[in-house]
């Protein structure tokens, strides 16, 4: 590929400023604005030239799509809607065993990341509450709930288009379309529950 070019070399530069801006200037800039400090660096420099950046419409869309995901499921907790959710369903959960209380429970939370568009949202606004409806359902082992509760995490993201950070550059990468990457998020999200509380649930609800 030849030698380590002068324009390779910015970009290596760039790239680790990003990283350090993002791992310790937290307390100071935003990670999003870190981001766009190191594009307009890249621009000043001659790396990249405005045409390429404008010319990447599916990156933009990408952009557009998650950012106003995220203001809105942020916008959702701001309410009180999430709180107001996750006690309404655990009060129809009143009366059953601690483990149906539990299936119950983490079936909620995985189906209720159909109102996020970040799993890291979801977990900071869902996690503490669905730990704290538990906590008032007598019989319900909270190590064995949040072990559920966790394991959910990595699967929820199959579900829609917006789910995780990657999911909308899969969902218009072009090759389903959205009608497709919606119905299989509904059929992987259903196998995937499935299994999580067929095959893990019973070993960690009945385990010493």
């Amino acid at each position: 590929m030849g030698g380590f070019s002068k324009r390779e070399g910015i970009v290596a530069a760039l790239a680790l400023l990003a990283i350090l801006l993002w791992v310790f200037g937290g307390a100071y800039v935003h990670p999003t604005s870190a981001a766009l400090f190191v594009v307009s660096l890249m621009l000043a420099t001659g790396v990249v030239t405005w045409e390429d950046i404008v010319s990447n419409r599916e990156a933009w869309k990408t952009l557009t799509l998650l950012a106003t995901l995220v203001t809105l499921a942020d916008g959702i907790n701001r309410t009180g809607f999430v709180r107001w959710f996750a006690e309404t369903v655990a009060g129809h959960l009143g009366g059953v065993s601690p483990n149906a209380a539990i299936i119950g429970l983490v079936a909620t939370y995985f189906f209720s990341h159909y109102m996020f568009a970040s799993i890291t949202a979801h977990v900071t606004a869902m996690m503490p509450i669905m730990l704290s409806v538990g906590s008032s359902m007598p019989g319900v082992p909270l190590d064995k709930l949040a072990l559920l509760l966790g394991l959910t995490q990595g699967l929820m993201g199959v579900l829609t288009p917006y789910a995780t950070g990657p999911a909308p550059v899969y969902a218009n990468s072009g090759y389903i379309t959205a009608a497709e990457y919606w119905r299989l998020g509904t059929i992987f999200g259903l196998v995937f529950l499935a299994a999580l509380l067929g095959l893990s649930a019973p070993f960690v609800l009945w385990r010493e």
